[in-house]
């Protein structure tokens, strides 16, 4: 029997001596070199006891070994779990506990904070370092350069990735083989990608966007990345004139045009700008056409789905919408309360069917129910509509999610945090306008009756517990949170009268 992920990403480059990865350092690794570390790499996991189905945790920072993590799982049927390198050691906790992960990977720098995490949940622990060393890379050194490739199905779990709730308790998103498959095979042919193509890769790959969609496109086709650490402005511009075409989100094309070399001979020779995970403002479309005579080609995706729609790679690519359903995904606008589809024109909620959407979320199959329709529609969450051309627009979220810089933030969650400092009566956390991030994070606080808010204790506490992206970019003092008639927050009310607060002047 087959493995199809492995088979029809990695497998199919077996022997290739075609470049897949340029490094930051100037180096180059083929596909062969590659593929000779992910055998050592899955001898060395399956050596902690790992068999297939079991899960394995990752918070390590971007480089080919951290990815050559990924095609191990693939090869061993390890399903894999990576986590945002900025989550503390308590978000982390939760996680390993929740997945049963039986290994965690981590920084070096990391492993005395997580020592004691990893034993609390039964996990044991192995390092890997950016720079390619740590104790995986020691236990596969001597590892054979072939493996086996363990036998799976297209239904078996491939990814677990975590996305919050509303309630403050985040969801395993169950990804099986073949939803990853079906939306790189879409996507390749419906944005052009081929084996010619060089990818300038300055995502994360902690998350769908760098993961499944960046490098998963660049695999199916035998194209090549150039594979950088981060967003690195300078290095961003030096390598642009070698690069085919680029991934990222708002912030990523925000920074380039606010710099001077970034203009239209240095991307002259570039086929395609893919941005997502947040919206980019129509302004930004504008001033990166004019700038570079390149039209931004936006889509829309999510953890549980992938990619659902994109704008068009022939035709018109239109500013404040998300383009059309991807050829083999449905997608609805329906009324919230009845889930009945409504006309074309009126906003609802976002619902989509198709290879791409997940299994369910892992150990909650109540919350499975609510979100997964019988008849294989999955409701998103986000409030949108379809314009008189077909194409959809996003209006809103329905649940009130953040989207900082492309990372999903869920008020919640540090809501509950601000709600349990000293003095603090009552919370409530939006997400305003931000020209670099498209979103950021604003706390709104009342203090209990005579107490005054020490705001630099409440900031360092959100710190010590939150990931970097969720910590408010402000904390702001009210004396009440707006209300309506039944005695619910007004969060819309609170986003306007902000909305200027990093953006205006």
């Amino acid at each position: 029997m087959a493995n199809p992920l492995y088979d029809t990403l990695f497998g199919r480059h077996a022997g290739s001596s075609m470049p897949f990865l340029h490094l930051a350092e100037g180096n180059s690794l083929s596909y062969d070199a590659f593929l000779r570390l992910t055998a050592r790499f899955a001898h060395a996991i399956c050596a902690e006891g790992l068999v297939p189905g079991d899960r394995l945790a990752a918070q390590i920072e971007k480089s080919s070994e951290a990815l050559a993590v990924y095609a191990a799982c693939a090869q061993a049927g390890i399903v894999f779990l990576p986590l945002n390198t900025g989550y503390t050691a308590d978000e982390i906790s939760y996680f390993l506990q929740d997945s049963g992960a039986r290994l965690l990977l981590c920084d070096g720098s990391r492993r005395a904070a997580l020592q004691a995490v990893a034993e609390l949940a039964g996990a044991r622990l192995m390092t890997l370092d950016a720079d390619g060393t740590g104790a995986l890379p020691d236990a596969a050194r001597d590892q054979p350069e072939t493996f086996t490739t363990v036998p799976r199905k297209a239904d078996d779990l491939a990814a677990l990735l975590y996305t919050s709730g509303t309630t403050g308790r985040s969801k395993g998103a169950m990804l099986t083989q073949s939803n990853l498959i079906s939306n790189a095979q879409i996507l390749t042919e419906y944005w052009r990608f081929t084996d010619r193509d060089i990818l300038l890769h300055a995502l994360p790959i902690f998350h769908t966007h760098g993961l499944f969609v960046a490098t998963n496109i660049i695999l199916l086709t035998g194209g090549s990345m150039i594979f950088l650490p981060k967003f690195d402005l300078d290095q961003v511009i030096a390598l642009l004139p070698r690069a085919t075409s680029m991934m990222g989100v708002p912030t990523f094309y925000t920074r380039l045009l606010d710099d001077p070399r970034f203009n239209r001979d240095l991307v002259a020779h570039m086929r395609l700008f893919i941005s997502g995970s947040a919206p980019l403002l129509a302004e930004t479309h504008v001033a990166f056409e004019e700038r570079t005579g390149h039209r931004v080609l936006e889509r829309y995706g999510m953890t549980e789905t992938n990619m659902n729609t994109s704008n068009p790679y022939d035709g018109e690519r239109r500013a404040g919408t998300v383009g059309f359903p991807l050829p083999g995904v449905d997608l609805k606008i329906a009324d919230p309360q009845s889930g009945k589809p409504l006309p074309q024109g009126e906003i609802g909620l976002i619902e989509v069917r198709g290879p791409n959407v997940f299994k369910g979320y892992w150990n909650m199959p109540e919350k499975t129910a609510e979100e997964l329709r019988a008849d294989g529609f999955f409701i998103t969450g986000d409030l949108g509509l379809i314009d008189n051309q077909g194409y959809v627009q996003i209006v809103g979220r329905n649940k009130d999610l953040i989207i900082s810089g492309g990372y999903n933030i869920y008020p919640k969650e540090i809501e509950l945090l601000l709600d349990e400092q000293p003095g603090v009566l009552e919370s409530a956390v939006v997400g305003v306008p931000h020209p670099d991030f498209g979103e950021t994070v604003v706390g709104f606080l009342v203090a209990q009756k005579g107490d005054t808010l020490d705001l630099d204790a409440i900031a360092q506490a959100a710190s010590k517990s939150l990931a970097r992206f969720k910590h408010p970019r402000r904390l702001i003092v009210l004396d009440e949170l707006p209300r309506n008639t039944m005695g619910k927050v007004q969060k819309n009310v609170l986003r306007a009268e902000y909305a200027g607060l990093f953006t205006s002047g």
